[in-house]
């Protein structure tokens, strides 16, 4: 990925992860694939023939990640292939289109969306529809059988976001089937989700390492979401 510096203006200081996802001061913005529509609401904003969309950490847990941790590593290369585990009504997914295939997906990318509740679903299928690249998945994560059919190959990034006890179990599963090698992995894990609530980070971190992956950061992202930790690994 071409990394792009850190700018100072007269206001906000800007961070460009990439030519399509930027910080500006506190906030995270990606270029709106679908110029003149807020998906939920967020503030649209235009520079020239540009525009940007705010992208809220208190609802994207990669948002809160990428506002932590300010590593352009945590995202996927534009033009890819990600594998979004628990894609829910679809907001993260938006803003990864934004980023990954962009308008029209001219860039080329594919985000396969993955959740188990029709509902979400649907409203992925909505979302699918206006922006093109985004393949909705109805299947249980937990069944790997159910997802394979819709990977031609392994993929280079996957995020989990799954709400259920044995989810790094599930997470190192997922990646031995479907991650390439030298791939980014990205683990939100929600410790009241596990039985040992407690110790739940630390088990994990421990797992992880132990099931030979490198991790990269364990991202706190509290202030946004309270009990929630971003594992970022490679394989």
């Amino acid at each position: 990925m071409e990394r792009f510096a850190l700018e100072k203006g007269e206001g906000d200081s800007l961070q460009f992860f990439s030519d399509r996802v930027r910080i500006e001061g506190r906030s995270l913005w990606s270029r709106n694939a679908l110029k003149g529509v807020s998906l939920r609401g967020e503030r649209l904003k235009r520079e020239g023939r540009k525009e940007w969309r705010q992208w809220n950490p208190r609802t994207s847990k990669i948002a809160a990640g990428l506002l932590k941790s300010k590593q352009e590593s945590l995202l996927p290369e534009s033009g890819g292939t990600c594998l979004y585990l628990g894609s829910g009504h679809g907001t993260t997914i938006s803003h990864l289109h934004d980023h990954v295939c962009g308008a029209k997906n001219h860039l080329g990318g594919t985000i396969i969306a993955v959740d188990i509740s029709p509902r979400c679903i649907r409203d992925v299928i909505r979302l699918s529809s206006s922006r093109p690249g985004i393949l909705p998945v109805l299947a249980d994560c937990r069944d790997l059988e159910s997802v394979s059919p819709f990977l031609n190959s392994k993929v280079p990034w996957i995020f989990q976001d799954v709400s259920q006890s044995n989810q790094v179990e599930l997470f190192i599963k997922t990646c031995e089937r479907f991650l390439s090698n030298g791939g980014t992995a990205l683990l939100s894990l929600k410790s009241a989700s596990e039985r040992e609530s407690s110790g739940a980070f630390a088990h994990a971190e421990n797992t992880l390492t132990e099931a030979g992956f490198t991790l990269v950061e364990r991202i706190d992202l509290a202030g946004w979401e309270e009990k929630h930790m971003l594992f970022h690994v490679v394989k």
